[in-house]
């Protein structure tokens, strides 16, 4: 792909008669941020970035060192289709944040994956993901009332969101965003749109593009669209299941056309650090108190520290491999949900796969039965370990992970945790509807 300069802009700037261009950035909780700015403005911001105060931006900056730059990087220049007509348009761009001394502010999660991918790059890799996420339609955001009682694939009369997922497919293609496919998923109501593999920068800028135009969609269509990843008892939980691979070049460092599952021994120590380390990760890919409500057996969400080729209970599944189609071999991590950071949760991901790779870790005997239906006994024995329970056991396996610090760096592991034990506090004080109904007619 092509990376756009300075000049290239201007002239797409004057060609659609863009009028604001928005600045986009994310703060650590992965709740995207920005601020527009007029074409008169954008040479000076092209060249010299914004400045804006960061001190209300969640884990930005103390008041006392507020002062932030905002410098937008070019080549994610991209008009707005729903907010562009015949007479305007609409651009935005997604910024690297800096401190006013030039350097890159240590807090912006952008800067966090690019401080990740250079280690990668020094080892001569390149990191490709393509991650799948799931999200629910409601009549509002107040209810969880669905659109629909469809379940997986279905099609007319059950599926009367198709129109939503058409629009939202449209407004992701118009904004560069190549999207593989998408459907129905298992619960009523629940959809999926999968996007095309891409470089994990690429990739990680397209996740918070894409969940801004799948709600802006629905609100369109007078619906709301969630990422929430358990908001309904009973049924499954919206997952991200995450493709990933390396590269060398042109070449998937991943596949060897002479193992049994087409995994070379550099894909089996990346897939066993993931292993290996996926508890310390767990609060950064399922960082909510509710993500934990997804994470529990029954679901198809994996729960169990394994990995298989077609068990889809396992943490981690390795799809079939086609002939021909080497540079499709890869590995599926299944635990993230949609909620999380995507630039946070793909630079642990990398962490891990990186630590397997430098220490050789060695890759288990895969899960051959459904984990679901054996006993305590029969996973201790084929050595199978669970997922964190909740999100205070997950924060506290991350707080001690030199891993997770190391990948995170100082400023924005401190800030995480601090908020996530906040979160837990305020979670563990609450009267949840479920203590009501069970204990007031009995105690």
């Amino acid at each position: 792909m092509v990376k756009k300069t300075k000049q290239d802009i201007l002239k797409l700037v004057k060609q659609h008669k863009v009028k604001f261009i928005r600045l986009w950035f994310t703060d650590v909780l992965g709740f995207l941020k920005g601020f527009a700015i007029t074409p008169d403005e954008l040479e000076g911001a092209l060249e010299e970035g914004m400045g804006f105060d960061g001190s209300s931006i969640e884990g930005f900056a103390r008041i006392e060192e507020s002062d932030m730059i905002a410098r937008p990087d070019p080549h994610t220049f991209a008009i707005l289709p729903w907010r562009s007509g015949q007479d305007y348009s609409v651009a935005r761009m997604f910024c690297d944040i800096y401190e006013p001394n030039g350097r890159p502010f240590e807090g912006d999660p952008r800067y966090v994956l690019k401080r990740n991918l250079a280690k990668a790059k020094q080892k001569g890799f390149t990191y490709n993901v393509g991650p799948e996420l799931e999200f629910f339609y409601f009549k509002d955001a107040q209810t969880t009332l669905p659109l629909d009682q469809g379940g997986y694939f279905d099609l007319v009369p059950l599926d009367v969101a198709q129109d939503l997922r058409r629009d939202t497919i449209f407004t992701l293609q118009a904004l560069g965003i190549q999207v593989e496919y998408s459907h129905h998923e298992v619960a009523p109501s629940q959809h999926e749109i999968d996007l095309r593999y891409a470089d994990v920068l690429t990739m990680a800028d397209n996740v918070m593009t894409y969940r801004l135009v799948v709600k802006e969609i629905a609100r369109q269509h007078g619906v709301y669209a969630t990422f929430m990843p358990k908001p309904l008892f009973g049924i499954n939980g919206s997952g991200m299941h995450v493709h990933q691979s390396l590269f060398k070049g042109d070449k998937n460092a991943f596949f060897d056309k002479n193992d049994k599952y087409h995994l070379s021994g550099l894909a089996r120590s990346y897939t066993a650090g993931l292993l290996k380390h996926a508890p310390e990760i767990t609060a950064i890919t399922s960082q909510w108190v509710n993500s934990y409500k997804r994470l529990v057996p029954g679901y198809e969400a994996p729960v169990y520290i394994c990995w298989a080729q077609m068990n889809r209970s396992a943490l981690i599944r390795i799809p079939m491999y086609k002939p021909g189609k080497e540079k499709a071999t890869r590995i599926e991590y299944r635990s993230p949900d949609p909620a999380c950071n995507p630039y946070l949760a793909f630079s642990v991901m990398l962490a891990c796969g990186l630590a397997g790779i430098e220490k050789n870790y060695k890759l288990p005997e895969p899960a051959s039965d459904n984990i679901y239906h054996m006993s305590e006994e029969e996973k201790t024995k084929a050595g199978i370990k669970s997922l964190p329970d909740d999100l205070l056991e997950a924060i506290r396996l991350s707080e001690d992970s030199s891993l997770v610090k190391e990948c995170l760096g100082a400023r924005v592991f401190e800030y995480f945790i601090r908020n996530k034990k906040m979160e837990w506090n305020e979670y563990k004080a609450q009267v949840s509807e479920y203590e009501v109904k069970k204990y007031l007619p009995i105690l």
